[in-house]
């Protein structure tokens, strides 16, 4: 790495333009920023920097144009992306566009400086390619699901074998569909089958196909999946329920490429791109036995591990509205909006079904709830169930958390008291409310005094008096 590398970086943020400035300054490189597309296009007219990391969303021009700029002038200069990108779509045009990597918002510093360090070491960007037609429909802005969208975007140009791992219901085949859709073999057929739901004496006959007479009942020619799935991609589901027999012959045919039909002496070459699917902990059963240790490597040459919907509260909101759209143009339905208040109720939910428990939550509330607005009344009983408090207990940290990274990310100072004013005045306010006003028995509720709860009320009503009283002053100002 060069010692004093210039970085450019382009973000209409003037907090985050001062803190990636001064951690990359910190790294000794050389730093100069930008506020607009226009801005930067122009001084690369004069000068180069060695990578470029920009924002997506800027007020001239989409932040990716300027890798547009970057061919139109025959520089082969890394750009490094940043965005909170809510879909799938978003991330594989951005690498199919040519970034190097993108990086999601609220990011960590670390991971900027690890990231930049990876571009000047390659100094290559990803190839450039036709960008495809939008066809996925994941979404999420959490941590967790953009560095899915991160790997798919990665192998959106190549047909390499992929284990999906997750809950039941969080949305395995759908990330096999985008894998297919997004890759080069998305002009062929995209064939599932869920190895759990067949039968066990079925399941060699239902992948591979069998000959006329083969067994009792045979009694035409089948052709397997195998076959139909040929040029395109065989996603097989809950692999880790395939009978230890079957996978032995599954395995033979990833390695040699070929196979035969059941009761047939036809050698068939294997032609289809595999993806498999399991909510179980393959590890564990390759230990106890009941998994092939070397199909199990053969399988999960790439992992994407998809997270819970409990651990990515964020993305609530936005798959639910997702989903009351598709929902209501299925049914012919007006379109429910959810009340914030509603939101923060979905969000605190453990939600033990995943994603596709929410979808089917949308369709009932589509049907059932009364009015235009969803409100938290208008939600199935058992979300306020007693099994979910230790989720509705927990919330407010992950908030507290998402909230001081955010910050942090943005230069903000003087977090602790911030926080803890906010949460004194939080406590202090249910337990008014819970005892009807009566300040003695609030006292005793939060473990305090009452001349200390006396107290904090008086500093938090002289700091509302002396907010009220700026934002009077601002208001005569503007006038």
């Amino acid at each position: 790495m060069s010692e004093r590398a210039d970085i450019w970086v382009v973000d209409d943020d003037e907090a985050i333009r001062f803190v990636l400035k001064r951690a990359l300054q910190r790294k000794g490189y050389g730093v100069r920023c930008f506020d607009s597309v226009s801005s930067i296009t122009e001084s690369l007219q004069r000068n180069c920097p060695a990578a470029i990391l920009t924002d997506i969303r800027l007020p001239d021009a989409d932040g990716l144009s300027v890798v547009d700029t970057l061919d139109t002038l025959g520089l082969d200069i890394p750009v490094i992306a940043m965005t909170a990108f809510s879909d799938l779509d978003q991330a594989v045009s951005a690498f199919r566009k040519g970034v190097f990597e993108y990086l999601p918002k609220p990011f960590d510093l670390e991971q900027v400086i690890s990231v930049i360090e990876r571009a000047l070491a390659t100094g290559e960007a990803i190839p450039r390619e036709q960008e495809e037609e939008a066809g996925g429909r994941l979404l999420g802005e959490s941590q967790a699901m953009q560095e899915v969208f991160r790997t798919i975007g990665r192998l959106s140009r190549s047909d390499i074998s992929v284990l999906i791992t997750g809950e039941t219901g969080s949305g395995k085949e759908v990330v096999a569909r985008v894998l297919h859709q997004h890759s080069p073999r998305s002009e062929g057929p995209f064939v599932a089958i869920n190895t759990a739901a067949i039968p066990a004496e079925l399941l060699e006959s239902e992948l591979f196909g069998h000959e006329k007479g083969a067994f009792t009942g045979a009694h035409s020619r089948r052709v397997g999946r195998f076959e139909e799935a040929a040029g395109g991609t065989l996603f097989l589901d809950e692999i880790g329920d395939m009978p230890l027999a079957l996978q032995t012959r599954l395995l033979r045919v990833l390695a040699e490429g070929d196979y035969y039909r059941v009761g047939g002496r036809d050698l068939l070459r294997a032609d289809a791109r595999i993806i498999t699917a399991t909510h179980q902990d393959l590890e564990e059963k390759v230990r106890s036995g009941s998994f092939r240790e070397d199909l199990y490597h053969r399988l999960n040459v790439i992992n994407i591990a998809l997270p819970p919907l409990r651990d990515r509260a964020e993305d609530i909101a936005i798959l639910a509205r997702r989903f009351l759209v598709q929902v209501a143009s299925e049914l012919g339905l007006e379109v429910k909006q959810l009340r914030p208040e509603t939101i923060a109720v979905l969000e605190s939910y453990a939600w033990p079904g995943n994603v596709r428990q929410l979808l089917n939550l949308c369709r009932q509330l589509c049907v059932m709830a009364p009015g235009e607005q969803i409100f938290p009344d208008d939600l199935p009983a058992d979300l306020f169930s007693r099994e979910n408090s230790s989720r509705e207990d927990s919330a407010w940290s992950e908030s507290l958390r998402r909230w001081a990274a955010r910050e942090l990310v943005a230069g903000s100072t003087e977090l602790f008291g911030r926080a803890q004013e906010e949460l004194e005045r939080v406590l202090i306010d249910c337990a008014l409310d819970q005892t009807g006003g009566q300040r003695q028995k609030a006292a005793e509720l939060l473990g305090l005094g009452r001349n200390t709860l006396t107290r904090k009320l008086q500093k938090f009503d002289l700091q509302r008096d002396r907010d009220e009283l700026l934002d009077r002053q601002a208001a005569a100002g503007g006038t």
